[in-house]
């Protein structure tokens, strides 16, 4: 039987749709291989959101050519879309599949496989080795934004929304297949719906899929500040199946640079959404994407942005590097220099990390509910509802299993604590 290793690359969107695949290549009697080394054909997607991505994605294929010669490459994902020929002369790689045609990637696969087109029960032993202890669904693509630091609604093209009865029926079978938590993931998922006729919204959604999915918790991807208004909020503060975890793409904090990278809203108001949440759900993990050292971007910025991180109720920060890509409004515009924002980024990381510590210990002693992410001996990895890891001595139960565990011990990179039930 030909086997295949999934690797991934960038947002919840992606990790949505490798898990489909993955899902799709077992139901197709293909066994998934952890070890790219080992496996018969490696599925690579791509990200090309920054220039680090890029050279990420390649780094793995010379890997996979170099320590396994004999596996055939499939890359796909938006690297795959924005530039092809950049891949396809490297070793190893049997085929390239743009994000227009993602359709075929089964196909392709299980083609190079050479297997039959007869597709495997659910339940049975295809299953039995899971791609994720988690499952990711897609409900959203594409974006109709413009920002100018981002490639991506050029290769994905715009907003288009799942039915919410498509999605609740697929949350229903994830459920009923053992999953117990839930990630609606999208290219930008707070704009859910807007598409659909009649209108939508993200809020229509949980509302349709929530009691779907049962016995699952639901979790939720980045959302675009602009679009979290006061009745979404409500219904995450509200709604114990979601979990208590709110990723925000801020981008930035500074009101000038925000319009120089042709963002909605504002300091102020984010400061106010970040705020709101915080009082509805004091338990809150509350995450940010942040973008440093985008062009122009000068000291005062930086330090307007980091006085604002620190003053916040944000929980930990994720730092990227402004990294200029072809095809947006801000490339060829003047760079900050490379060290300047090496720098920047670096501080940014170790506030973040001072955040996320403060907020971890704010749970000593505290009981949590949390899904088993990865069990085997001598221990254990659980994640709690507001996205802390906790490693537990032993195996806490099967994996995709909900548990409680008690926080018992805090330290700068990692929470330790056991299973109570």
């Amino acid at each position: 039987m030909s086997s295949v290793a999934v690797r991934n690359f960038g947002c919840r969107a992606n990790q949505a749709e490798a898990f489909a695949w993955a899902d799709a290549l077992q139901a197709r009697g293909l066994t998934l291989e952890e070890r790219a080394d080992q496996s018969d054909i490696v599925l690579v997607h791509s990200c090309t959101l920054t220039g680090r991505a890029d050279r990420d994605v390649r780094k793995l294929i010379r890997t996979v050519g170099r320590e396994n010669p004999a596996a055939r490459v499939v890359v796909t994902g938006c690297y795959a879309e924005r530039a092809p020929e950049e891949l396809a002369g490297l070793a190893n790689v049997a085929a390239v599949l743009g994000m227009s045609a993602k359709g075929r990637v089964v196909e392709t696969v299980a083609g190079l496989a050479s297997v039959s087109p007869q597709v495997v029960p659910y339940g049975t032993a295809a299953e039995s080795a899971a791609f994720r202890a988690r499952a990711y669904l897609k409900v959203q693509d594409g974006c109709d934004n413009r920002c100018a630091f981002c490639v991506i609604p050029s290769l994905r093209g715009p907003s288009a929304s799942v039915p919410p009865g498509e999605a609740a029926a697929s949350a229903r079978d994830l459920a009923a297949r053992g999953f117990r938590e839930i990630v609606l993931a999208g290219i930008h998922l707070a704009s859910y719906g807007g598409d659909l006729r009649p209108r939508l919204s993200l809020l229509d959604l949980l509302r349709e899929i929530g009691e779907a999915a049962k016995p699952a918790r639901l979790r939720l991807s980045s959302l675009d500040p602009a679009l979290v208004d006061d009745a979404l909020i409500g219904h995450l503060a509200a709604d114990d199946a979601i979990c208590r975890h709110v990723h925000l793409s801020l981008q930035h904090a500074s009101d000038r640079v925000l319009r120089e990278m042709g963002r909605s809203g504002g300091s102020q108001s984010y400061s106010n959404l970040i705020g709101e949440l915080a009082r509805r759900m004091p338990d809150a993990a509350l995450g940010a994407d942040i973008i440093v050292g985008f062009s122009g971007e000068t000291d005062d910025d930086f330090e307007e942005l980091e006085a604002f991180i620190e003053a916040s109720a944000l929980t930990y920060v994720h730092v990227f590097p402004f990294s200029p890509r072809p095809g947006t409004a801000a490339w060829g515009r003047p760079r900050v220099p490379d060290g300047v924002v090496t720098a920047r980024a670096k501080a940014l990381r170790r506030l973040s990390a001072e955040k996320d510590l403060r907020f971890r210990k704010r749970f000593l002693g505290r009981e949590l509910e949390a899904v088993v992410i990865r069990s085997s001996e001598p221990g254990a990895e659980v994640l709690t509802a507001n996205d802390i890891k906790v490693a537990v001595p032993r195996p806490a139960a099967p994996r995709r299993e909900i548990v409680r565990v008690r926080i018992g011990r805090v330290l700068p990179l990692r929470t330790e604590g056991e299973v109570v039930e």
